[in-house]
């Protein structure tokens, strides 16, 4: 079993963006059905998300996490969830070559994985016809900071490159930007604020206010443009 202590110091910090996780997991809702995997789970935060937002289409969860502390946490996260749940400690590569699922999630997760297209094309072997590949990462790279190299993010995606990695064998049904005035407020910390890592008091911001703004102008924008980096393509 690969386990690994995870280095970064974020995830607490993002935890209690409840409205970011809501937006998100709207958004990837339609594609989320049946048996679902979430590949580096952290500890559980996306959960409670992810099975409102899906509702009944999902069957059961499996969360995979490569820190055994994270996973758990992720294991008293997903208690009272109203779809089974099951937390894995390890990778990818620790599972049964003979398991599958409809749904593979990577929510901010990719951007940590020095070979991200020997990653997705593990996945796709797993993913099963019809099933859909989900990938949420941080976009541009000249959006690429001194907190992106502190938590371990080797890139950051446009839609070019995020294409170039995905796995063969199946199909592209979405791919757009989320978090328009995220993006802006990126850019200006980039330019002038140059931090390593934000407060509390600027998540709290951002989640409660500029989250807000960016669901009203991200489809008045065509999603060109955003902090993250959605794509969804299908197994055929």
């Amino acid at each position: 079993m690969t386990s690994r202590p995870y280095e970064g110091d974020e995830l607490e910090l993002f935890r209690g963006a409840v409205c970011w996780k809501r937006y998100w997991a709207g958004k990837v809702a339609p594609f989320v059905r049946g048996s679902v995997l979430e590949v580096g789970a952290g500890m559980g935060a996306n959960a409670a998300a992810l099975t409102q937002a899906a509702g009944s289409a999902m069957t059961g969860l499996t969360l995979l996490e490569p820190d055994p502390e994270l996973a758990r946490r992720a294991k008293d996260e997903i208690a009272g969830l109203s779809v089974p749940a099951q937390v894995r400690t390890g990778t990818l590569a620790d599972l049964s070559p003979a398991v599958s699922f409809d749904t593979i999630m990577y929510i901010d997760v990719l951007e940590h994985i020095r070979e991200d297209r020997a990653e997705l094309t593990d996945a796709g072997r797993r993913l099963r016809p019809g099933g859909h590949l989900i990938v949420l990462v941080p976009a541009f790279d000249y959006l690429y900071t001194e907190f992106d190299r502190r938590i371990g993010h080797f890139r950051r995606y446009d839609k070019s490159r995020l294409r170039s990695v995905v796995c063969p064998g199946v199909k592209e049904k979405a791919l757009f930007y989320l978090d328009s005035a995220g993006w802006g407020a990126s850019v200006a910390n980039r330019l002038f604020l140059k931090q390593s890592l934000p407060t509390p008091r600027q998540i709290a911001f951002w989640d409660n206010f500029l989250v807000w703004i960016s669901a009203c102008s991200d489809p008045i924008l065509g999603r060109f443009v955003g902090k993250s980096l959605i794509g969804v393509w299908e197994k055929v």
